[in-house]
């Protein structure tokens, strides 16, 4: 009812009713293994002379990325499961959801950059110095990250016009779009209708691209008459289709599930496994997939003389 809607301060959520020392332990776990693994890319990235290619630039991008991910939801979420009863402020609320679609807008698109990366580099070898140049490649870093901010700052507007019953509640452990908008008591269809554009815009779109670019990549490695250059192509692409694989899945059941048969339990699983878990595995399947960040690790940790 109208009457029973108010400016509420702050959200209880409800996805912590069980196992909350279980919880605290296990986010502890992954979050410190994402800082470590990601920070390492970076710190490898950074340091290593032969890891300065528009490729680890792009990776680089996406550590980063993978840092603030888990940065705007775990600590509160380990903050929350100490606590007798997990809530969160309402500006508060809307700060982490704007922060999160902010990554989860420019994963997307980054995750397509580095995919056309990996085409021009393999389908167009002649090209790739000119068309992946420096200058292009801070330009469209910059591109994606002020894309995802466009498209979290819509949600993120939208959201403001919500109006809330006075029991505030979340099924979740922390603020997104789709749990605010099943526990706004007003009109929900100006986000609903953002979210569906965006699922398109940002998420189908870039998608489309990645698996056109790796359909021309497969084409092309097939070709290939030396067996060590398919192998080398393969290693590579594997783990950037990989990543892209864990990424859309999940943030496309997250953001895209039917209403019928809705389940919290599976919808707060979905949702820690794209913005949490997957940040944790990033670094890692780079790190196996790719000789190069491999031969940077071993001699970062044994020196330069034991390779």
């Amino acid at each position: 009812a109208v009457e029973n809607q108010t400016h509420v301060t702050e959200f209880t959520l409800l996805g912590f009713s069980h196992g909350q020392p279980f919880l605290f332990v296990l986010f502890l776990a992954i979050y410190l293994a994402t800082l470590l693994g990601n920070s390492a890319i970076l710190a490898l990235v950074l340091l290593d002379p032969h890891l300065h290619s528009p490729m680890y630039f792009f990776l680089s991008h996406l550590s980063c990325l993978d840092i603030c991910y888990s940065s705007v939801t775990v600590p509160k979420i380990l903050t929350n499961a100490l606590c007798p009863r997990a809530t969160i402020s309402y500006r508060g609320c809307l700060a982490q959801m704007f922060f999160l679609m902010w990554c989860a807008g420019t994963e997307c698109v980054l995750l397509a950059v580095m995919a056309y990366d990996r085409y021009a580099a393999i389908c167009q070898p002649l090209r790739y110095t000119h068309a992946m140049s420096w200058g292009v490649c801070v330009a469209a870093a910059t591109v994606c990250w002020l894309w995802g901010m466009l498209d979290s700052a819509v949600h993120t507007l939208l959201a403001t016009r919500l109006s809330f019953c006075e029991a505030a509640q979340l099924q979740h452990i922390f603020c997104d779009v789709p749990p605010l908008l099943r526990a706004a008591c007003s009109n929900t269809h100006p986000s609903e209708m953002a979210l569906h554009a965006a699922s398109i815009f940002v998420g189908l779109g870039p998608f489309l691209l990645v698996i056109v670019s790796y359909l021309c990549i497969l084409a092309t490695i097939i070709q290939m008459p030396v067996a060590t250059s398919r192998r080398k192509a393969f290693s590579t692409c594997s783990a950037h289709l990989l990543v892209v694989t864990l990424y859309f899945v999940t943030a496309n059941l997250n953001y895209n599930r039917p209403s019928s048969g809705y389940s919290p339990a599976a919808d707060t699983l979905v949702s820690a496994l794209y913005c949490i878990v997957t940040p944790m595995l990033n670094p890692l399947i780079y790190s196996l997939r790719n000789q190069e960040v491999r031969g940077a690790l071993r001699k970062a940790v044994w020196g330069q003389g034991t390779l």
